[in-house]
Protein backbone atom coordinates (compact mmCIF):
# COMPACT_ATOMS: atom_id res chain seq x y z
CA UNK A 1 0.00 0.00 0.00
CA UNK A 2 1.27 3.63 -0.76
CA UNK A 3 1.81 6.02 1.89
CA UNK A 4 -0.50 8.10 0.72
CA UNK A 5 -3.74 8.46 2.07
CA UNK A 6 -7.33 7.93 0.35
CA UNK A 7 -10.16 8.26 2.02
CA UNK A 8 -10.20 12.09 1.91
CA UNK A 9 -12.93 13.97 3.92
CA UNK A 10 -14.05 14.90 -0.29
CA UNK A 11 -14.86 11.08 -0.81
CA UNK A 12 -17.61 11.72 1.96
CA UNK A 13 -19.10 14.86 0.99
CA UNK A 14 -19.17 15.82 -2.59
CA UNK A 15 -21.71 13.20 -3.25
CA UNK A 16 -22.40 14.58 -6.80
CA UNK A 17 -21.90 11.14 -8.66
CA UNK A 18 -22.41 7.80 -8.45
CA UNK A 19 -22.96 6.47 -4.93
CA UNK A 20 -22.26 2.94 -5.26
CA UNK A 21 -19.40 3.87 -6.81
CA UNK A 22 -17.85 5.92 -3.96
CA UNK A 23 -19.04 3.03 -1.75
CA UNK A 24 -16.49 0.51 -3.72
CA UNK A 25 -13.24 3.23 -3.51
CA UNK A 26 -14.14 3.38 0.32
CA UNK A 27 -14.65 -0.60 0.75
CA UNK A 28 -11.13 -0.83 -1.53
CA UNK A 29 -8.88 1.74 0.75
CA UNK A 30 -10.24 -0.11 4.19
CA UNK A 31 -9.32 -2.59 2.49
CA UNK A 32 -5.59 -1.91 2.00
CA UNK A 33 -5.34 -0.76 5.16
CA UNK A 34 -6.66 -3.95 6.86
CA UNK A 35 -4.22 -5.38 4.82
CA UNK A 36 -1.30 -3.51 6.25
CA UNK A 37 -2.66 -4.40 9.43
CA UNK A 38 -2.37 -8.14 8.92
CA UNK A 39 1.69 -7.00 8.26
CA UNK A 40 1.87 -5.69 11.85
CA UNK A 41 1.73 -1.96 10.20
CA UNK A 42 -0.49 0.39 12.12
CA UNK A 43 0.68 3.79 11.38
CA UNK A 44 -0.08 6.41 10.18
CA UNK A 45 -3.30 4.09 9.11
CA UNK A 46 -4.57 3.95 12.44
CA UNK A 47 -4.00 7.78 13.37
CA UNK A 48 -6.15 8.78 9.97
CA UNK A 49 -8.62 6.34 10.32
CA UNK A 50 -9.04 7.70 13.93
CA UNK A 51 -9.14 11.08 12.79
CA UNK A 52 -11.47 10.40 9.85
CA UNK A 53 -13.74 9.08 12.38
CA UNK A 54 -14.16 11.94 14.80
CA UNK A 55 -14.31 14.24 11.77
CA UNK A 56 -17.21 12.11 9.89
CA UNK A 57 -19.11 12.18 13.28
CA UNK A 58 -18.71 16.20 13.35
CA UNK A 59 -19.89 16.41 10.15
CA UNK A 60 -23.07 14.42 10.96
CA UNK A 61 -23.91 16.24 13.87
CA UNK A 62 -23.34 19.37 12.14
CA UNK A 63 -25.68 18.10 8.74
CA UNK A 64 -28.64 17.15 10.90
CA UNK A 65 -28.47 21.03 12.76
CA UNK A 66 -28.37 22.22 9.05
CA UNK A 67 -30.79 19.61 7.90
CA UNK A 68 -33.25 21.16 10.40
CA UNK A 69 -32.96 24.60 9.27
CA UNK A 70 -32.41 24.07 5.68
CA UNK A 71 -34.78 20.60 4.52
CA UNK A 72 -34.42 21.13 1.23
CA UNK A 73 -31.24 20.67 -1.48
CA UNK A 74 -28.53 23.89 -0.86
CA UNK A 75 -26.34 24.99 -3.02
CA UNK A 76 -23.21 24.98 -0.20
CA UNK A 77 -22.13 23.48 3.47
CA UNK A 78 -19.64 25.02 5.61
CA UNK A 79 -18.85 23.51 8.58
CA UNK A 80 -15.45 24.00 10.78
CA UNK A 81 -13.11 20.62 10.99
CA UNK A 82 -11.83 21.15 14.61
CA UNK A 83 -8.29 21.42 14.28
CA UNK A 84 -6.34 23.56 15.50
CA UNK A 85 -5.84 25.22 12.15
CA UNK A 86 -9.33 25.32 12.17
CA UNK A 87 -9.71 24.26 9.02
CA UNK A 88 -13.12 25.05 6.67
CA UNK A 89 -14.11 22.42 4.26
CA UNK A 90 -16.26 23.29 1.59
CA UNK A 91 -19.04 21.43 -0.85
CA UNK A 92 -21.03 22.19 -3.30
CA UNK A 93 -24.24 21.39 -4.67
CA UNK A 94 -24.51 18.35 -2.87
CA UNK A 95 -27.87 16.54 -1.40
CA UNK A 96 -27.51 16.90 2.40
CA UNK A 97 -29.33 13.07 2.76
CA UNK A 98 -26.64 11.79 0.31
CA UNK A 99 -23.70 13.00 2.68
CA UNK A 100 -25.91 11.78 5.48
CA UNK A 101 -26.68 8.31 4.34
CA UNK A 102 -23.27 7.51 2.82
CA UNK A 103 -21.37 8.51 6.15
CA UNK A 104 -23.93 6.52 8.41
CA UNK A 105 -22.82 3.22 5.87
CA UNK A 106 -19.04 3.88 6.04
CA UNK A 107 -18.94 4.78 9.92
CA UNK A 108 -19.25 0.67 10.99
CA UNK A 109 -16.93 -0.07 8.09
CA UNK A 110 -14.30 2.28 9.36
CA UNK A 111 -15.01 1.14 12.99
CA UNK A 112 -13.94 -2.41 12.32
CA UNK A 113 -10.87 -2.00 10.76
CA UNK A 114 -9.98 0.41 13.72
CA UNK A 115 -11.02 -2.25 15.80
CA UNK A 116 -8.19 -4.64 14.38
CA UNK A 117 -5.46 -1.54 14.63
CA UNK A 118 -6.15 -0.78 17.96
CA UNK A 119 -5.85 -4.88 18.82
CA UNK A 120 -2.91 -4.48 17.14
CA UNK A 121 -1.66 -1.73 18.99
CA UNK A 122 -2.85 -2.46 22.54
CA UNK A 123 -0.99 -6.13 21.67
CA UNK A 124 2.41 -3.99 20.77
CA UNK A 125 1.99 -1.95 24.02
CA UNK A 126 2.00 -4.78 26.01
CA UNK A 127 4.93 -5.66 24.95
CA UNK A 128 6.85 -3.21 25.08
CA UNK A 129 8.76 -2.38 28.44
CA UNK A 130 10.26 0.93 29.26
CA UNK A 131 12.65 1.55 31.72
CA UNK A 132 13.56 5.26 33.35
CA UNK A 133 17.78 5.59 32.90
CA UNK A 134 19.44 6.54 36.01
CA UNK A 135 17.74 9.71 38.09
CA UNK A 136 14.59 11.60 36.51
CA UNK A 137 15.75 15.19 36.48
CA UNK A 138 13.19 18.04 37.24
CA UNK A 139 13.40 19.42 33.71
CA UNK A 140 11.87 16.59 31.19
CA UNK A 141 10.58 18.25 28.35
CA UNK A 142 14.23 17.13 26.67
CA UNK A 143 16.19 14.05 26.69
CA UNK A 144 16.92 10.59 24.82
CA UNK A 145 14.75 7.38 24.51
CA UNK A 146 16.23 4.06 22.98
CA UNK A 147 13.90 2.14 20.58
CA UNK A 148 14.83 -1.63 19.50
CA UNK A 149 14.66 -2.29 16.08
CA UNK A 150 14.60 -6.20 15.82
CA UNK A 151 14.47 -7.17 12.63
CA UNK A 152 17.80 -5.57 11.81
CA UNK A 153 18.80 -6.44 15.48
CA UNK A 154 19.83 -2.79 16.62
CA UNK A 155 18.89 -0.01 19.08
CA UNK A 156 17.94 3.34 17.92
CA UNK A 157 18.90 6.33 19.80
CA UNK A 158 16.64 9.43 19.78
CA UNK A 159 16.48 12.66 21.23
CA UNK A 160 13.01 13.71 22.16
CA UNK A 161 11.48 17.68 23.01
CA UNK A 162 8.23 18.15 24.62
CA UNK A 163 6.37 21.26 23.22
CA UNK A 164 3.11 22.51 24.18
CA UNK A 165 1.05 24.83 21.70
CA UNK A 166 -2.85 25.82 22.48
CA UNK A 167 -5.95 26.34 20.31
CA UNK A 168 -8.81 28.37 20.82
CA UNK A 169 -10.06 25.34 22.97
CA UNK A 170 -7.39 23.73 24.57
CA UNK A 171 -3.90 22.94 25.09
CA UNK A 172 -1.92 20.30 23.49
CA UNK A 173 1.91 18.89 24.12
CA UNK A 174 3.08 17.23 21.04
CA UNK A 175 6.50 14.96 20.90
CA UNK A 176 9.58 16.04 18.48
CA UNK A 177 11.88 13.10 17.93
CA UNK A 178 15.09 13.29 16.22
CA UNK A 179 17.53 10.59 14.83
CA UNK A 180 20.86 10.30 16.63
CA UNK A 181 22.44 6.99 15.59
CA UNK A 182 21.43 3.14 15.59
CA UNK A 183 24.00 0.60 17.78
CA UNK A 184 24.63 -2.48 15.81
CA UNK A 185 24.06 -6.23 18.00
CA UNK A 186 27.47 -6.14 19.28
CA UNK A 187 27.01 -3.25 21.15
CA UNK A 188 23.08 -3.08 21.94
CA UNK A 189 24.53 -5.19 24.86
CA UNK A 190 25.78 -2.35 26.38
CA UNK A 191 23.88 -1.30 29.02
CA UNK A 192 21.19 1.86 29.10
CA UNK A 193 23.81 3.89 31.90
CA UNK A 194 26.17 3.57 29.82
CA UNK A 195 24.65 4.32 26.52
CA UNK A 196 22.96 7.60 28.37
CA UNK A 197 26.18 8.80 29.63
CA UNK A 198 28.49 8.75 26.05
CA UNK A 199 25.46 10.36 25.10
CA UNK A 200 25.54 12.85 27.73
CA UNK A 201 29.77 13.34 26.63
CA UNK A 202 28.89 13.94 23.60
CA UNK A 203 26.19 16.43 23.64
CA UNK A 204 27.23 18.44 26.70
CA UNK A 205 24.11 20.50 26.66
CA UNK A 206 21.75 17.88 28.60
CA UNK A 207 24.03 17.19 31.16
CA UNK A 208 21.34 15.63 33.03
CA UNK A 209 18.68 14.40 30.57
CA UNK A 210 15.46 12.88 31.01
CA UNK A 211 16.14 8.95 29.47
CA UNK A 212 13.71 5.86 28.86
CA UNK A 213 14.95 2.52 27.44
CA UNK A 214 12.36 0.50 25.82
CA UNK A 215 12.52 -3.06 25.32
CA UNK A 216 10.64 -5.72 23.50
CA UNK A 217 11.19 -9.01 22.00
CA UNK A 218 8.76 -8.43 18.89
CA UNK A 219 10.19 -8.25 15.24
CA UNK A 220 7.24 -6.11 14.13
CA UNK A 221 8.22 -3.04 11.51
CA UNK A 222 9.76 -0.18 13.66
CA UNK A 223 8.72 2.67 11.66
CA UNK A 224 5.37 1.21 11.01
CA UNK A 225 4.26 -0.02 14.28
CA UNK A 226 7.41 -0.33 17.25
CA UNK A 227 8.72 3.22 17.22
CA UNK A 228 5.04 5.20 16.95
CA UNK A 229 4.04 2.79 19.57
CA UNK A 230 6.61 3.68 21.91
CA UNK A 231 6.19 7.40 20.99
CA UNK A 232 2.81 7.48 22.18
CA UNK A 233 3.99 4.73 25.52
CA UNK A 234 6.60 7.58 26.19
CA UNK A 235 4.11 10.47 25.49
CA UNK A 236 1.78 8.96 28.53
CA UNK A 237 4.69 8.89 30.57
CA UNK A 238 5.75 12.43 30.32
CA UNK A 239 2.04 13.55 30.77
CA UNK A 240 1.62 11.78 33.89
CA UNK A 241 5.54 13.18 35.48
CA UNK A 242 4.28 16.51 34.83
CA UNK A 243 0.77 16.62 36.41
CA UNK A 244 2.72 15.17 39.64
Amino acid sequence: MKEGYNLSIDLFTNVQDDVEKRKYIILGELKKISEEFQFYKIYPHLSHLVELRKLLKNVVARLADLRSKFPKRISKIDWVNRTIEHEVIFTSGTDISAVEDLINWALPHIEKVIEEGVAIHEFVESELTVEQVGILPNYKDEGYLFVPDNQKKSLNLFRFEVSIFQSAEDQYRALKTKFLKHLEQDRVKLSPNSIKLDLIRSHAELPNPATYAFATKLDFPFNHTIFPVAKRRLMHILSDEMEK
